[in-house]
């Protein structure tokens, strides 16, 4: 089972969907049949952080509300990552462009590390309070889950997943994406937020229950018995 996912390393519901995707993922017996594939997208292309502001001053200017609601809005989001287990911390968060970011994580995909990548920069965006538009940050986190840092140098010098990026992103405006994260399992059902862990497991259960429906339905039809093989 193939399960696509287009998230932002700035969207904490990004987090949640992706923590509660893999307890769900973890519970069950044929966890090693599933393949998840991160996508790119992004909230703000266009943003970069000038002038040091806050995630309560991006938040309250960007969505034209006061300080004090943007503080009311993230309590709300905090409960919900502690539900999950997350120690999300708005105080430090600092909003940064992500683009370097998911060009990583799709490098990161080359090197078999693009799961454990993209945890590593949701952990220091969201509990450790690091920039991650910084080149150093950047490639102080690729280097702690074991990415090269001369190869990492060139991604961010050279560009070379930019299209990648892209691409991506290209692909959840033709399927009509509005909001992340976004799961696609197996290139037919979709669901979009932070569902629950029991939704999650219902949805890859029903799938897998389909998928193995159709394999010993083919079985069956390309096999000889005694009934329907003349030779």
């Amino acid at each position: 089972m193939k399960i696509e996912i287009w998230s932002d390393v700035m969207c904490p519901f990004c987090y949640i969907g992706k923590t509660n995707l893999e307890q769900a993922i973890n519970s069950l017996p044929y966890k090693n049949e599933i393949q998840v594939i991160w996508k790119s997208y992004q909230l703000s292309p266009e943003y970069t952080n000038l002038n040091n502001e806050n995630l309560y001053e991006y938040l309250a200017r960007s969505k034209n509300i006061s300080v004090e609601q943007a503080k009311e809005m993230t309590s709300q989001v905090t409960e919900f990552g502690k539900n999950s287990g997350l120690k999300i911390n708005f105080e430090t968060n600092i909003p940064a462009n992500t683009f370097q970011a998911h060009q990583i994580i799709h490098f990161a995909a080359t090197q078999n590390l693009q799961n454990e990548t993209k945890e590593a920069f949701f952990k220091a965006h969201f509990e450790d309070g690091k920039n991650i538009a910084n080149e150093d940050t950047l490639l102080e986190i690729s280097t702690s889950v074991g990415l090269d840092a001369l190869a990492i140098k060139s991604v961010l010098d050279n560009n070379t997943f930019a299209d990648a990026v892209k691409q991506d992103i290209y692909e959840s405006q033709q399927m009509g994406v509005r909001g992340v994260p976004y799961f696609v399992f197996n290139e037919e059902s979709a669901v979009s937020g932070a569902q629950p862990i029991e939704v999650f497991e219902q949805i890859i259960a029903d799938l897998h229950t389909k998928t193995q429906s159709t394999i010993l339905k083919n079985e069956t039809e390309n096999n000889c018995s005694e009934d329907n093989c003349a030779i």
